[in-house]
């Protein structure tokens, strides 16, 4: 009888993937295929986001502008405790916010516990623009973002204070699978552990506009209850996100200490390079880091990569991800991710 770790064996052997070897024409997938312009973003709180970013490629706007735009909206969000101002804190009870953007020009920027500023995207593409520079930290970020003139406040907000005090009785920090969005205005304080139920992180946004341009967008306050100084792959170039306008772009969600490991974003972008469809891309990727490690299917993690022919794949661990497609056609649109378990 297989026990779990040998129906996720027998799954990636079925699938093609556990040895690494490209996947025949025959059986590649496709995924999904949007008409240009188009945007598309991870979780279903990624549906305001990408109307946010549609208004700017509807009227032919650039992708980056609409990446930036659409990412501020989870950012501003006081019901969404793991992207912007209303995140939940670290274990000592800071919130620190991490986003890295990318434009079509191969340019890029990033901030990593960054502290006291709401929109952490914006400061992100300042980086970016106004620095010979791509990732800024700490205190470091704070300071080159009050120079640019960006508000300094506080972000822990009431609710993610008593969630927070609530954690502490528990204080436990053992990542576990996810039951994604589960926290979404919730109060409770039932909130989970990092990585695992109620505790969920990340929006990822793709967009590829009307001149044919990719750019895109990761923002993120990082796993609840963190220690302090812990970063994941949302501000890591390459990790949480990676834009070639060659090709495609791609993002992820989840546990990030596993993008990281593998360089995900990057690796689905190189692999449909390589001819992978979005979808196949993001299934491999997903494959390789339980390859490498058989004990992360207790976790999540997810791809989402759009192509520059607007051609649109996901794929996660664990069922539960879901991502929001955008363009001329429908501009709600929310889609399950497939998945290994």
């Amino acid at each position: 009888m297989l026990n779990r770790r040998g129906l996720i064996g027998a799954s990636l052997i079925g699938s093609g993937m556990m040895g690494g070897g490209a996947a025949s024409a025959a059986g590649a997938s496709s995924g999904i295929q949007l008409t240009r312009p188009c945007v598309v973003s991870t979780w279903d709180f990624g549906v305001p986001a990408n109307q946010a970013a549609w208004a700017i490629l509807n009227k032919g706007g650039r992708a980056l502008d609409a990446v930036e735009a659409g990412a501020r909206i989870p950012e501003q969000d006081l019901k969404n405790h793991s992207v912007g101002r209303a995140g939940y804190p670290d274990r000592d009870g800071h919130v620190s916010l991490d986003a890295s953007i990318m434009d079509e020009h191969g340019g890029c920027g990033a901030v990593a516990a960054l502290e006291q500023i709401a929109h952490p995207i914006s400061v992100a593409r300042a980086v970016m623009e106004k620095t010979p520079h791509v990732l800024l930290v700490g205190a470091g970020a704070l300071q080159f973002a009050q120079e640019q003139g960006f508000p300094r406040e506080e972000l822990l907000t009431p609710e993610s204070r008593a969630a927070w005090e609530a954690w502490k009785k528990e204080a436990r920090y053992a990542p576990k699978a996810n039951s994604e969005v589960g926290d979404y205005g919730k109060t409770s304080g039932r909130l989970g552990t990092p990585g695992g139920a109620g505790n969920h992180d990340t929006l990822g946004m793709l967009a590829l506009d009307a001149a044919g341009n990719l750019s895109g967008a990761c923002t993120t306050s990082g796993m609840a209850w963190k220690l302090r100084g812990r970063v994941g792959d949302s501000p890591i170039v390459g990790a949480g996100l990676y834009v070639d306008n060659e090709v495609g772009a791609a993002t992820s969600t989840g546990v990030g200490e596993e993008v990281i490991r593998n360089v995900g974003s990057f690796l689905v972008v190189e692999l449909m390079r390589q001819g992978r469809s979005p979808q196949d891309a993001c299934k491999e990727a997903v494959a390789r880091i339980l390859k490498k490690k058989p004990n992360a299917k207790d976790l999540q993690v997810g791809f989402l990569a759009l192509d520059k022919q607007g051609r649109v794949g996901a794929w996660a661990i664990q069922k539960g991800f879901s991502y929001a497609l955008c363009d001329g056609t429908r501009q709600d649109r929310l889609e399950p991710g497939e998945s290994f378990l």
